[in-house]
């Protein structure tokens, strides 16, 4: 039987040191980066997403960063789309392609090989859904499917929407298809013990907005590069931007409460990642264990 080729997935909550050891990976074996991680696809959104500096690539080749403007979308199927030509490419070129992010619903996406349901863009009903509160998104989704609802994650907003919007065209939300990928992917969860990734988190935060993170939102609203609106969505970091400098919070309360949200985020990861099999938890204190299942493909 002909041996699949590998891929690596270095993955786990935010703020873990995953970019790190997926470069330390790299050097090690000759591999190639590719990024999973649904905001650093947007160009300028730099501080805010913690991309990874070109000093910090130690000349390794990175992959899907900066690739689209922040007034785009891009989906997972784009990136399902993208990151499998990349593999391709990268495993013609006789290098090890890593996948490293912690966007959970991304990378089960391309791992599983999930087959995404067509759907009529509708601006005018997405503009709806997106004024409705979360409590009024959970009840229509509930009429429209009872039994996906009890499923989905009801404190993702935009996942509630995308799921109405299936549902309101199909009249229900169809069975997901399944086409795995020729691959032989290790899924490695970078996962230190929760105290030290909250004091790592706080840390991190403390950090970006030393380094000028209220500045980069500003000069991205001040090019029109970026909306208040579009920051909202884009979540987490930019959403408490735009709150702070529209005057919604002071300072105290943004960098509170945008901690707040990272931390339940990162606890969010961690369970996405504890309901899936064939997973490798790893501290990230003890990673050199990783190239072990490397060489052993």
């Amino acid at each position: 039987m002909k041996t699949l080729p590998s891929v690596i997935v270095i993955t786990g909550p935010t703020a873990s040191g995953k970019s790190d050891i997926a470069v330390e990976l790299a050097i090690k074996h000759g591999g190639e980066i590719i990024s999973a991680d649904s905001r650093q696809v947007y160009k300028g959104l730099t501080i805010g997403t913690g991309k990874i500096t070109p000093q910090e690539m130690k000349g390794i080749l990175h992959h899907l960063i900066d690739i689209c403007d922040p007034l785009e979308k891009y989906t997972v199927k784009d990136f399902q789309n993208d990151a499998t030509t990349k593999i391709h490419e990268i495993i013609e070129r006789k290098s090890l392609p890593i996948l490293c992010g912690g966007s959970g619903q991304w990378i089960s996406s391309l791992i599983e090989g999930h087959k995404f349901h067509d759907v009529n863009e509708n601006i005018e009903r997405r503009k709806e859904l997106e004024r409705l509160s979360l409590e009024d998104l959970s009840k229509t989704l509930e009429n429209l499917d009872p039994s996906y609802f009890k499923k989905i994650d009801k404190n993702n907003p935009r996942r509630l929407i995308r799921a109405i919007e299936i549902a309101e065209q199909h009249g229900m939300i169809p069975p997901l298809h399944f086409d795995p990928l020729p691959y032989n992917f290790t899924t490695c969860v970078i996962c230190p013990a929760r105290d030290v990734l909250r004091k790592k988190i706080s840390l991190r935060l403390d950090q970006r907005l030393q380094a000028g993170m209220i500045d980069e939102s500003k000069q991205l609203l001040k090019d029109g590069l970026i909306t208040h609106d579009r920051m909202e969505e884009l979540g987490l970091e930019y959403r408490w931007m735009s709150r702070f400098l529209s005057n919604q919070v002071d300072y105290e309360t943004m960098r509170e409460m945008l901690f707040f949200d990272i931390w339940h985020y990162a606890k969010r990861q961690i369970t996405w990642w504890k309901k899936k099999t064939n997973t490798i938890w790893i501290d990230p204190l003890n990673h050199d264990s990783i190239s072990t299942f490397i060489q052993g493909d």
